[in-house]
């Protein structure tokens, strides 16, 4: 078992706090930004461009993340809606960063007349590492409750009395196995991307996000979290639905490919076949004639 006495509060300047939940979320900001931003130069963009993505990106991002969990938990938050700016207090949902964050850095691509699906492909080599480091706050402070665990011998037991995990019980760290889950999507997913395994740009975003969904099914029975529908959390039940919409574009997309690829190999074969013609000429049609007698 693994003891965790940690102050989710970081550090404390009069009314204003600071906890481990926001720290690492900045830290996860930075480093996408610097990740996404070499993966970018590598591919010919500039650093301005990337900045400027990167800027629009974190921005729709907080603002996705903190309406998601707003919407989620309104019964709070419409008893105070001042507790909805406070967002160095932490309550950030995961989704709405993947929602909100590519769609301001999509705004940006396209009013600057940049492609879209490649940046995708980039940039999402940034975003799932960074929201793998934001996690770290959620295994500090113990946020988001995982299901019991007792005997396990990498289970957590939340002892600070400022905790927001369940003092004294011994649970798994859910948030921990989508961490190392989330480094393993960017591994893979940075191996394709610099493989060019894709045939079509966007594939590999999408490949991320099928693979996210695929983890947070299975990650979130080790939560304690409330059922919404057919037996699964409001978490689960959207998982699942982006997962396999993200299977259905990947084969979509791949199949579109192939025919294309197909197509062009017909063509270059049909163009192989063809035998070049002489042209005609004097010499050609009076050599044709010389078999016979003038009459």
């Amino acid at each position: 078992m693994i003891e965790i006495n940690i102050d989710p509060v970081l550090l404390r300047l009069g009314p204003l706090m600071i906890t481990w939940h926001g720290f690492f979320t900045a830290v996860g900001v930075l480093a996408g930004i610097w990740l996404a931003t070499r993966f970018a130069v590598e591919r010919g963009y500039t650093e301005d461009d990337i900045m400027s993505i990167a800027l629009w990106s974190v921005v729709g991002g907080i603002i996705g993340a903190r309406l998601f969990h707003v919407v989620d938990a309104w019964d709070y938050y419409a008893a105070d809606p001042l507790a909805i700016l406070r967002v160095n207090e932490g309550g950030l949902a995961i989704w709405g960063t993947i929602v909100g964050g590519p769609i301001g850095g999509a705004l940006y691509a396209w009013r600057n007349h940049l492609s879209i699906p490649r940046l995708l492909d980039i940039c999402g080599q940034g975003m799932i590492p960074g929201m793998a480091i934001g996690r770290l706050g959620d295994v500090v402070n113990g946020e988001h409750h995982g299901a019991l665990a007792v005997g396990l011998p990498w289970s957590v037991n939340y002892t600070n009395p400022q905790t927001l995990g369940e003092i004294g019980a011994q649970v798994h760290l859910a948030v921990g196995y989508e961490l190392i889950w989330d480094m393993l999507i960017f591994a893979f997913c940075a191996w394709l991307l610099y493989k060019r395994i894709m045939p079509r740009d966007s594939m590999v975003f999408t490949t991320m996000i099928g693979l996210y969904s695929a983890g947070r099914v299975i990650v979130q029975f080790f939560r304690l979290d409330q059922p919404y529908i057919f037996g699964l959390s409001q978490a689960q039940f959207l998982s699942f639905l982006v997962g396999a919409v993200c299977v259905w574009i990947l084969v979509f997309q791949w199949t579109r490919a192939s025919r294309a690829a197909a197509a062009d190999d017909l063509d270059d074969d049909f163009e192989d076949d063809e035998e070049p013609v002489a042209p005609a000429t004097a010499a050609n049609v009076s050599a044709g004639g010389s078999g016979g007698t003038p009459s």
